[in-house]
């Protein structure tokens, strides 16, 4: 199939590469003096299904309950930890005694008080139970957490665990009021609707199908923080409408993946619009498509690598994203620490070698459920084109459609052949990578473990010497993960995706650390 009939196929989507390069100049946020008030207006999509960050780690979730919830640390541009809920910490010289110092002064939402008890309950009974990232951490590299006394919690590790000090951000570390659900059955506790932290933003309003409203935290313990009164995280069901939300002036914010990128060009040329890829340093977000490997033919290697070679990447990353992106090699981002392309298997887009490798796989023509991930056109549009490449070369695939909730419910299941995935990547294979591909994290009732069921003992072997190895062997081991995985194909990497994000140049302080809008608005101001 051409390519022009492929550009047809998605929409009569064109070439927008050099608008998109324009777009991405990052603007200043700052300038001038802070000041206190005023209602941020912002689009989040899709509506997320819920705000417990403990529970729930999709991106929307992450932006709007990163303002509710706080974790021990945060990260500037170049990772290196901030302040939040500790104040200080020491780490003792042979690197596996981490000592936090909490800050004074504390409460929750609903008035309670702040203490070691929370984040030990967090760390060590709530989150190791329910948390993708964080159960492989506790339970693979953490000897103990203790309490030393109420302000001062004491992190022991089994042996030194370079990554830790990347651990402790909002989304992969929160802590949760151990008083609301201790003893209770997490996923059913009715606190899970009205969500309690002590962020900067209090809940105060959920009217589904329309927007999440947050208050100022009048007693929150960052002295004259938060800046703004009121944050309204709109949810607008289609993507013109959301562009055309902005250039109305009903929202000030479009966060990352909120409009769809081929209109990322002609925003960025509207008047006091500034338009930033920064804030995703820390995730460098990786997009895939997941195979079920315990799913009749998708347990076939050369079917996998067929698959691969069908699908066109390069047009996914111009016309689909515009440009917005980059093919990965393999698991690791080449944004990020220990990414290596030396003796990896390359894919190149090659219909022939994938019609080849079909007919070796012993592909019988049955149909291939494909689950789209139901976040926007963008998706839609990339999994037609997807659907294409592979009617191409023989392979039946049938696009099956769902909302959030039920993407969610079904990939926690395993309910799925194949369907769209992004990850974020965390700063160190360790912490955002792992959790995809390891045995150990092959765990019903997240979409965002080891959900395509992948097994492969050296693999989980390489990932546990590669979590604790002194810093010169690291690369050395995660190369030879990525050469594994690049034959093996567990999951089927489309892009190392770009995020813009679009906002009012008088909305000052917005992107300030290594998860942008993902981070705590304590610092915005509007002028």
């Amino acid at each position: 199939m051409s390519r022009f009939v492929r550009i047809g196929i998605v929409g009569g989507l064109t070439l927008m590469l050099a608008g998109a390069a324009a777009a991405q100049t990052t603007a200043p946020q700052g300038g001038g003096t802070p000041k206190k008030g005023g209602a941020l207006q912002l689009v989040v999509t899709p509506e997320p299904p819920g705000l417990m960050l403990g529970l729930t780690q999709n991106g929307p979730t992450q932006m709007i309950a990163s303002n509710i919830y706080e974790s021990l640390l945060r990260y500037d541009v170049k990772l290196n930890p901030m302040p939040s809920l500790a104040k200080s910490w020491e780490i003792s010289p042979d690197q596996t005694v981490y000592t936090f110092k909490l800050q004074d002064g504390v409460t929750w939402h609903d008035g309670k008080p702040f203490g070691a008890d929370d984040v030990v309950f967090s760390l060590d009974v709530f989150l190791r139970e329910v948390h993708p990232r964080w159960r492989q951490i506790a339970n693979n590299q953490v000897k103990s957490i203790e309490k030393l006394d109420d302000l001062t919690v004491r992190i022991t590790t089994k042996q030194p665990f370079g990554p830790f000090m990347l651990s402790q951000e909002a989304a992969s570390a929160p802590i949760i009021p151990k008083h609301i659900y201790a003893g209770t059955d997490y996923r059913a506790n009715p606190a899970n609707n009205t969500p309690i932290g002590t962020g900067p933003m209090k809940f105060a309003e959920w009217r589904k199908g329309s927007f999440v409203k947050l208050v100022r935290n009048e007693a929150y313990w960052d002295k004259g923080r938060p800046l703004l009164d009121e944050m309204y995280f709109q949810f607008i069901p289609d993507a013109a409408s959301r562009a055309v939300a902005y250039e109305t002036g009903k929202v000030d914010v479009l966060t990352g993946g909120s409009v769809e990128v081929f209109d990322v060009a002609r925003l960025a040329k509207l008047p006091n619009t500034c338009v930033t890829n920064g804030g995703w340093e820390m995730f460098a977000p990786h997009a895939w498509i997941t195979p079920n490997v315990k799913n009749g033919i998708l347990g076939n290697k050369q079917f996998r690598q067929a698959m691969m070679y069908a699908i066109d990447r390069d047009f996914g990353r111009d016309v689909i994203w515009s440009g917005y992106g980059k093919v990965p090699t393999g698991p690791i981002s080449s944004k990020t620490k220990f990414y290596s392309d030396q003796g990896v298997t390359k894919y190149t887009y090659d219909p022939a070698k994938a019609k080849e490798l079909v007919k070796a796989s012993g592909y019988k023509g049955e149909t291939i459920r494909f689950l789209s991930l139901p976040y926007g056109e963008t998706w839609q549009r990339w999994a037609e084109a997807i659907k294409q490449n592979f009617d191409d070369v023989g392979i039946k695939m049938e696009i099956v459609s769902t909302d959030v909730p039920g993407w969610t419910q079904k990939v926690s299941n395993f309910d799925f052949d194949l369907t769209f995935n992004f990850l974020y990547q965390y700063g160190d294979p360790a912490i955002g990578v792992a959790r995809s591909y390891v045995t150990s994290n092959i765990v019903k009732g997240n979409p965002f473990g080891n959900v395509g069921q992948y097994s492969n003992p050296e693999v989980d072997k390489l990932f546990a010497e590669a979590a604790v190895a002194p810093t010169e062997k690291r690369q050395d081991l995660y190369t030879k993960v990525q050469q594994i995985t690049a034959d093996d194909l567990p999951l089927l990497w489309l892009l190392e995706m770009d995020f813009p994000t679009v906002s009012r140049c008088n909305v000052k302080d917005l992107v300030t650390t290594s998860i942008g809008v993902n981070d705590s608005a304590k610092n915005v101001w509007k002028q």
